[in-house]
């Protein structure tokens, strides 16, 4: 009975110690079919070399935290347009961002010579994308693209065109691809583009060979103006009219869109009234609501130059933090 009693005890510790062995790891991303495909497709669209592409991958991490940063995203409607705007509209980022403007004067005006932007605009959006160069991301761009290309279903297509592109721009310019870091989405650099934006939009600024949006400022700075002329900045135009509402007529307008559709006489129409003089030319326009929880809501009429920010990130609080930004470091230059 005692050799029986025994017997069972080893048995049952080596039962426990089997339920409490760590799971085995998943397959690295190298040996995921899906991964193996997509890695054929850069081999023949792209003439690059599988083992070169294989090994890369198999040092990919993938990025749990990432994933839940994504599911965790609100959507714009259910946030607080004051609470956003109280980040970027601070006295230390407007400060920052005068300072900043200061040290790259030249640049800054040769853009607004060249691209037609003016200057606080370009420091606006380096002001809200990462505080003019300060917190540019810390995810290695690799990890990022990767673990949203395969592992995050509904935008899987729209990360793995990014991934595709970031791969063609660390062969183009160089760069690591293993080690370079951005932020969560894969975002690049001192203005945060990403990688399809970098291959089509970057410029060197500075006249050293090679558009640095990681380090160089001048290249970031004539690269932001670059994209924006590019998306229909109209030089000389305004951007934004902050305006007043009047009855519920406005209401269908503001649901209309971003894109500029209406003509002021209509809006005024709907009881949309400027608050400042509206500029020459009859121009069409969208009106925007931004809204918060506990406070009445705020209404822009944005013009053209309006709907080309949010083409930089499709936000109305996002274009309208920038314009904001803008007219104080412009107030605050001056």
């Amino acid at each position: 009975m005692r050799n029986l009693a025994a017997l069972l005890s080893v048995l049952l510790t080596l039962g426990a110690g089997v339920a409490r062995a760590d799971p085995p790891a998943p397959p690295s991303y190298a040996e995921r079919a899906e991964v193996r495909a997509f890695v054929r497709s850069m081999v023949e669209r792209h003439a690059f070399q599988a083992p070169q592409l294989l090994r890369l991958f198999a040092k990919v991490q993938r990025q749990d935290a990432i994933l839940q940063t994504m599911a965790a995203s609100a959507p714009e409607k259910a946030s607080s347009w004051e609470d956003y705007r109280s980040v970027f509209l601070s006295e230390r980022r407007i400060e920052a961002g005068v300072s900043f403007w200061m040290r790259h004067e030249e640049a800054l005006e040769r853009a607004r010579r060249l691209f037609g932007v003016p200057e606080e605009y370009v420091v606006a959006i380096l002001g809200v994308e990462t505080f003019y160069g300060r917190h540019i991301g810390r995810w290695r761009v690799l990890d990022a693209l990767t673990t949203l290309a395969f592992d995050y279903p509904r935008r899987a297509d729209y990360f793995r065109g990014e991934l595709e592109k970031y791969l063609l721009l660390a062969r183009r310019t160089h760069i690591d691809a293993l080690t370079t870091k951005g932020s969560y989405a894969g975002a690049i650099g001192i203005p945060q583009f990403m990688p399809s934006t970098y291959l089509r939009y970057a410029v060197d600024f500075d006249g050293d060979g090679v558009a640095d949006l990681r380090n160089s400022p001048v290249d970031a700075i004539g690269s932001v103006a670059n994209f924006l002329r590019a998306h229909g900045w109209g030089s000389g135009e305004a951007v934004q009219l902050r305006a007043l509402v009047d009855g519920d007529g406005y209401r269908s307008y503001a649901a209309g869109g971003l894109q500029p559709r209406y003509d002021l006489d209509e809006l005024a129409r709907a009881g949309v009234v400027p608050v400042s003089a509206p500029p020459a030319g009859d121009p069409l326009a969208a009106l925007v609501e931004l809204g918060s929880p506990d406070a009445p809501s705020e209404f822009r009429i944005g013009l053209r130059n309006f709907y080309v920010l949010t083409r930089y990130n499709r936000s109305s609080f996002y274009a309208s933090a920038v314009a904001d930004l803008a007219e104080a470091l412009r107030a605050a230059r001056d």
